[in-house]
């Protein structure tokens, strides 16, 4: 089997106050084995995001999962008021091989009326034993509704860029022109900021009119006609009004929904706003 966990850890504050990157890794350790973690909202040289210091938690949670490679994609990076960079973003850290690794920025639609930032999808395509399987994972924008149907759309082209370059091989070649192994699935993780009930949602799962294989939520593949389990504002009800909800997903190509063995959140822990995801594959046909 192969299993992911995502996670909006923001930034390991725990919704007692307290930030914890060690009580992040152990609270996805205590779901089960992973071959492949996805977070959100990682902080390099941020002090407010670093309970008051310039810390890189990037290295920190790399040090705290030996054995797992990390690739840390910024959708953020500043230079801050002492000079160094200020970097926020996407991080995935995998233990199986990562053949190769990509940062792809996001669309930006500017809106002067809401603050907004800079939105990214970090990608690993990491050799599983049933194959290269290519993994997206991303946080859209929360503040600016215009924002997030278009980056919802962004992601759709991207998954089926990657698709169409399996399908149609391009020439090989020399050094960056060598060829990988086509995909044989994809996963597209993270804090989407929709619910299933907007149309962002509907946006990613329609129909593809080439041929594509379309993407469709796990949850829903694995237990179809049962509302999501919260993701977003079961312990913290001072950011989240509107209480328990479904904000974080994983989309998957419909090859690998065949394969979906499990698809379970820990709503028990408060170690972050969100709660964490473990999706579970399995290897054989």
């Amino acid at each position: 089997m192969t299993a992911i966990v995502s996670w909006n850890i923001q930034y390991g504050k725990g919704c007692d106050g307290v930030l914890d990157l060690g009580r992040i890794v152990d609270t996805v350790r205590a779901m089960g084995e992973f071959d492949v973690l996805c977070v959100q909202e990682v902080a390099v040289n941020i002090a407010d995001m670093g309970g008051g210091e310039d810390v890189d938690q990037t290295a920190q949670l790399a040090a705290l999962l030996p054995g797992y490679e990390p690739f840390f994609a910024p959708a953020i990076d500043l230079i801050g008021p002492n000079g160094r960079r200020q970097r926020f973003g996407n991080m995935i850290l995998s233990r199986l091989p990562v053949l190769a690794a990509a940062t792809h920025i996001l669309p930006r639609p500017a809106d002067p009326t809401v603050m907004h930032m800079p939105r990214a999808a970090a990608a690993a395509l990491v050799e599983a034993k049933a194959g290269a399987l290519r993994i997206f994972t991303t946080h859209l924008e929360f503040h600016g509704t215009a924002q997030r149907p278009v980056q919802a759309e962004a992601l759709r082209a991207l998954y089926a860029e990657a698709a169409a370059n399996d399908r149609l091989v391009p020439q090989p070649g020399p050094g960056p022109y060598r060829v990988l192994p086509a995909a044989v699935g994809t996963a597209i993780c993270g804090d989407f900021n929709f619910e299933a009930s907007e149309p962002p949602y509907a946006a990613i799962t329609r129909p593809f009119a080439d041929g594509t294989e379309a993407l469709a939520d796990a949850w829903a593949r694995r237990y179809s006609g049962t509302p999501h389990a919260p993701t977003c504002g079961v312990h913290d009800r001072e950011q989240w009004k509107q209480g328990p909800h479904a904000r974080d997903f994983f989309f998957v190509s419909s090859g690998l929904g065949a394969k979906i063995m499990d698809v379970t959140v820990d709503v028990a822990t408060a170690a972050s706003d969100h709660q964490p995801v473990r999706l579970v594959l399995k290897d054989a046909p």
